[in-house]
């Protein structure tokens, strides 16, 4: 995606002003605009974390005009190859601790609620919701610390293959959840992810697959 230049005028606040809709962590919009010799409206700005990879389907959070223009860009160089699935605010930009695959027709996700919002073929899927977060899974820190993630961030997991997963093994009510449901659960340490901004999803990215992309609908 080419690089916008980000001035000020780049970034659509609508969604850090609305506070009905700020799902994600501290927002801090920009109360002060400047204006630049290189001002060319809204640019075109998303994170690879906003998609959500299915196989042939890519399910993409939009919150503002920045991501629409960003999905655009997606779709036409995607197009015959993929399908682009935009759904409206699903969180502030990343959707990894909302919303993953653990394997084919099963979803992690942190409320029931996500399932209304996704394409039909994929509100068939199982949806696996945890346990709510516990205080006492995450270190105190003071108020001068900048906490970068959410309590919900333990969501944020990493399957191996359809039967393994690596969780955060403080995240004990998320891992008696998954095995419940039949799934191998590798527990690991990592107790600053607030602070630190990512969960093992996070972490990695998987640029080789074995197989190829299959088509879930």
């Amino acid at each position: 995606m080419p690089r916008p230049t980000l001035t000020d005028a780049s970034f659509d606040l609508s969604y850090a002003r609305d506070t009905a809709t700020t799902l994600g962590g501290p927002t801090e919009p920009i109360t002060d605009p400047r204006c630049s010799p290189y001002d060319v409206g809204f640019e075109m700005m998303l994170d690879g974390a906003q998609v959500l990879r299915l196989g042939q389907d890519l399910i993409v959070n939009v919150a503002q005009a920045n991501h629409q223009l960003g999905v655009d860009w997606l779709t036409r160089h995607v197009d015959g190859r993929f399908r682009v699935w935009p759904v409206h605010r699903m969180a502030d930009n990343h959707i990894d601790s909302m919303l993953l695959a653990l394997k084919p027709g099963v979803f992690l996700a942190r409320h029931a609620g996500l399932r209304q919002m996704l394409p039909a073929p994929f509100q068939k899927w199982q949806f696996i919701v945890p346990p709510e977060p516990e205080p006492g899974q995450f270190p105190v820190y003071s108020d001068e610390d900048l906490l970068l993630t959410s309590p919900y961030i333990d969501i944020n997991v990493l399957s191996l293959d359809e039967d393994r997963v690596l969780v955060n093994a403080d995240c004990t009510g998320l891992i008696k959840k998954l095995e419940s449901e039949a799934f191998t659960v590798i527990p690991v340490r990592h107790r600053h992810r607030r602070l630190y901004g990512g969960g093992f999803h996070c972490f990695t990215l998987d640029t080789r697959r074995a197989g190829g992309a299959e088509d879930y609908r």
